[in-house]
């Protein structure tokens, strides 16, 4: 006997869709552990990789020009014997932040639940 569908009564989300799309900007593996890590300031490459150890430099690479080009951080060459690198959260990657820290609390929470 097949099941009846029900109703799904949550109200529709907007168009377009700003979860989906908020999701998108910060999809990837390690793509949220970048932003978490560029908080507290700009960090050049290799601090990058020491705050994130188990992160290739290849996945690092790939996810610091993804963030770049949808606007949630900056790459700026600086004017160093030998040229660095520092990346640093945009405007909008700053406000992603607290909601990043929120998802940390829950996580927090949900361990404390999973050990108690």
């Amino acid at each position: 006997m097949a099941l009846k569908v029900r109703k799904n009564h949550s109200p529709e989300p907007p168009e377009p869709c700003m979860l989906t799309h908020c999701m998108a900007v910060i999809s990837g593996a390690w793509a949220a552990n970048v932003i978490w890590s560029l908080r507290g300031g700009p960090r050049r490459f290799n601090e990058l990789r020491g705050d994130i150890p188990p992160i290739s430099a290849k996945v690092l690479s790939t996810r610091l020009s993804e963030l770049e080009g949808r606007g949630v951080l900056s790459r700026n060459v600086q004017p160093t014997s030998p040229p660095s690198v520092e990346y640093a959260l945009t405007d909008l990657g700053a406000e992603l932040v607290p909601a990043l820290q929120a998802i940390v609390d829950v996580g927090h929470r949900l361990k404390g639940r999973d050990h108690a």
